[in-house]
C-alpha cells in the first residue's frame, strides 16, 4: 500500500487532503520561506513547496509520496504573507478591501521510490468585497487571519471576505485539489474518489474551471 506523508502543520491542507479518502501522515517541514531576489510571487510558492518536500523526504526511512505546498497571497505583484500583529493584519485587510488580488500555491509531489518530485502552481483572483472597518475589527479580534497569509481565510462563516470569486476556491484554502488529482495523474496514482465533486461538496462551492484544470498538465517548472 502507498504511504501519503502531508508536509504541511495547516489544518485546512489536513481537511482538504483528507477528501482523497487515503490514510495518510503529518509531518512538519520548516524551511527558510524568505523570498528571492527578482522571484515572483508564483515562483516563490513552487520552490518553497519542493524544498518542503524534499525536507521531508531526508527525514525518511521507508518509501513514501510527499505532498508539501506553499500559498502566497499577491497584490499588484507583492507578496503578501502572514501578519506579524493585530496592526499589520488591519493594513492587510484595509488594502485588499474592494480590490482584487491573486492567490499562489505551488504544490510538489515527491516520490521517495523514484526520488523524483513533480510540482504545479495553482492561480486564482479574488476579489474582494467592501467590508467595513467594523468588521475588520470584529475580525482581528476572533485571532482568525494571525496565521494566514494576506491577512484572512476565505472560508471564515463570519467574515466572508470575498465577492463573486470564480476560480479554484480550495487554492485560496490552501491546497488546490484538482491540482493535485493531476499530479497523481502524472505518476499514475489513481484517486479513489472524483475530486471535483467531494470538493465541492465539502466547501459548498460550484466550481467553474474544475473541468479546464484537470484537462490540463501540471504547469509548474522550477530551475
Amino acid at each position: 500500500m502507498t504511504r501519503f506523508l502531508l508536509a504541511s502543520g495547516s489544518p485546512r491542507r489536513r481537511e482538504l487532503f483528507g477528501l482523497f479518502g487515503w490514510p495518510f501522515d503529518v509531518t512538519s517541514a520548516n524551511v527558510d520561506e524568505s523570498p528571492h531576489n527578482s522571484e515572483t510571487p508564483a515562483q516563490m510558492v513552487v520552490r518553497l513547496a519542493r524544498s518542503k518536500a524534499s525536507v521531508a523526504a531526508a527525514r525518511l526511512s521507508d518509501e513514501a509520496i510527499i505532498i508539501a505546498s506553499d500559498t502566497a497571497v499577491s497584490l499588484d505583484g507583492m507578496p503578501l504573507g502572514k501578519p506579524r500583529d493585530a496592526m499589520d493584519a488591519e493594513c492587510m485587510l484595509r488594502a485588499l478591501r474592494g480590490r482584487s488580488h491573486q492567490v499562489h500555491t505551488g504544490i510538489a509531489l515527491f516520490d521517495t521510490r523514484i526520488g523524483q518530485t513533480q510540482s504545479d502552481i495553482a492561480t486564482t483572483d479574488v476579489p474582494m468585497r467592501r467590508y467595513s472597518d467594523d468588521e475588520i475589527a470584529a475580525y482581528i479580534a476572533s485571532g482568525d487571519p494571525m496565521d494566514k497569509a494576506g491577512g484572512y481565510a476565505i472560508q471564515h462563516k463570519d467574515f466572508h471576505p470575498a465577492d463573486n470569486l470564480r476560480g479554484c476556491f480550495a487554492n485560496v484554502m490552501g491546497l488546490p485539489l484538482c491540482h493535485l488529482a493531476r499530479l497523481f495523474r502524472a505518476v499514475d496514482i489513481k484517486p479513489n474518489v472524483n475530486v471535483p465533486t467531494v470538493c465541492q461538496t465539502h466547501i459548498k462551492y460550484a466550481c467553474p474551471v474544475f473541468g479546464e484544470i484537470l484537462n490540463q498538465r501540471p504547469s509548474a517548472t522550477y530551475q
